[in-house]
């Protein structure tokens, strides 16, 4: 499932290819979604990661908490690490997060915690994205800084630079294309948050409330 992002209100449906439904080749083994307001944009090459471009998506996350999430569901989570995956030459974050209701979330607040308290998931996730594709006869994807996961302050350097991206794309001052432009923006104390996917307007207006982090599950 995936986020048509070319479409009015970006509604949540089957990806297809070449007019056919895409599957996954065998299950993913956590919650994956999307941060609302974010974006990665197709025309910046990042330094960082061998100069590889944005996927033109929202940044996609992989939440590892036991519960499992039902499609189109809202959770609050907190980012804990990122994986610079390279698709295909595009650079498409994995922001590793927990669940807020998550038993464990407040033993995990960073990389090493992951590590500590969900041992081998950090590589699960890496080796899952690394591998998905080659059933269809595609080369495995790449990951930048290092082929290791970065640590949560640099999960939220992500964050904040593509909520950056999508805000500029919202105010026209980069171009969209075809990209739905009906999303909102929320800042509240100097703290990005985000909002389900949703705008009854222009899609440049900011909204001033208190929020956590959202993971949209597709």
């Amino acid at each position: 499932m995936e986020v048509a992002t070319v479409e009015l209100y970006t509604p949540i449906k089957q990806d297809t290819k070449k007019g056919k439904l895409r599957y996954y080749p065998y299950n993913i083994n956590w919650n994956y979604g999307l941060l609302p307001q974010t974006w990665e944009d197709p025309s910046f090459a990042n330094s960082e990661v061998e100069g590889a471009f944005g996927d033109n998506d929202p940044v996609d996350v992989v939440e590892i908490g036991d519960s499992r999430g039902k499609i189109g569901e809202i959770l609050k989570v907190k980012p804990l690490a990122a994986l610079a995956m390279i698709d295909e030459g595009e650079l498409d974050w994995k922001i590793v997060a927990i669940s807020l209701d998550d038993p464990r979330a407040s033993l995990v607040n960073d990389v090493n915690d992951v590590e500590r308290h969900f041992p081998g998931t950090l590589t699960a996730i890496r080796n899952w994205f690394r591998d998905y594709k080659i059933p269809d006869g595609k080369p495995a994807n790449k990951f930048g800084l290092g082929n290791k996961a970065a640590s949560k302050e640099y999960a939220l350097k992500v964050i904040k630079e593509t909520n950056e991206s999508w805000a500029k794309r919202v105010k026209r001052s980069i171009p969209a294309g075809d990209l739905s432009l009906l999303l909102v923006l929320s800042i509240s104390n100097n703290e990005l948050n985000f909002l389900p996917l949703f705008q009854a307007g222009l899609g440049n207006h900011i909204i001033l409330l208190p929020m956590h982090f959202f993971l949209l599950i597709i």
